[in-house]
Parts: C-alpha cells; structure tokens; sequence
C-alpha cells in the first residue's frame, strides 16, 4: 500500500479540545490507514511561572502541568481503544518549537494539529506557532478540520485511489 511508505510514524499535537480530540481521531485513522507508529504530545506552554489563558486569567504552571498530564492520559486512552501503544509526552515552552522539536527528534513523516475558527487556537494557528511549524517542519502537516466516522472513513479504504 502506497501509504505505508509515505507515513510511517505520525506525531499528533494534541490539547484535549473539541478540536484536538477531532485531530487525534483523523490523524489516528490515517496512522491506521498507513500501518504508522503514534505519538502523542502535549504542550504546556510556560512564561514567567504562569500560563495565561483567554480572558486573561493566569494559571499557575503547576496546575496546568496536571492538566495537561490529564489530557495526555484521554489522548492515550482514546488511541489504546483505536489499537495503537502510542508513545506519549509532555512538552514545555513554545508549542511550535517543542512540536518541531520532537517531530525531528522521533522523525515524523506528518504532524498532525486540530484547528478552530475563533479563539486561542485560532490565535496559536495564524500567529507566530504556525509559521513556525510552516517554516521549521520538514515533514508534512495535517490540520485536521472534518468529523470522519467510522463508517466514512471503512468507505475510504473500499473506494478505488481515482474516486477517493
């Protein structure tokens, strides 16, 4: 199959939001479709101490420390159900740097990240992490933006390459 020389391990940043929860469960399929090794990763991302948050409200690092090792838990229960033993970490610092960062280290052939319209992820997509990734990557990147059921993504499989 074509796709398994194209991705043979995927990385998927993920953030326990309704849309990181749509990317894992897009870039898990296509992982599955490609034979592919996951990992999961997490990003805290840290200034001075605290993490502020939309609506300017700042959380101490710790807290969102044991957040975000929550979150990663979901992230890796919810691939054990899909059938993978995924590789899982938590990243501090600059999300497009620590998400560049393990890309290379583990060599991902594709990053994939969710994304939404308005809010933080919004900012984090159109301001300086997506250029970074963009511009720092050398593997492909998935921004994950459709619901595939099951049942949809059984069709893909079936279809003839010509009509998918």
């Amino acid at each position: 199959m074509r796709g398994q020389i194209l991705y043979k391990k995927v990385l998927l940043a993920y953030d326990g939001s309704i849309e990181g929860r749509r990317a894992l469960r897009e870039g898990a399929k296509l992982a599955q479709l490609c034979g592919a090794q996951v990992f999961l990763l997490a990003v805290v991302e840290i200034s001075s101490g605290a993490v502020t948050l939309e609506g300017g409200f700042a959380v101490p690092v710790e807290e969102q420390i044991a957040t975000y090792k929550g979150i990663l838990a979901e992230g890796v229960d919810r691939l054990k159900a899909m059938g993978f033993s995924p590789t899982a970490r938590l990243g501090m610092g600059a999300a497009g740097q620590e998400i560049a960062g393990v890309a290379e280290e583990i060599g991902a052939n594709l990053v994939v990240v969710g994304h939404r319209p308005t809010g933080p992820l919004a900012r984090w997509w159109f301001g300086s992490v997506g250029t970074y990734l963009i511009k720092h990557l050398r593997c492909s990147v998935l921004v994950a933006q459709t619901e595939i059921s099951d049942d949809q993504f059984g069709q893909l499989l079936t279809m003839p390459a010509e009509q998918a």
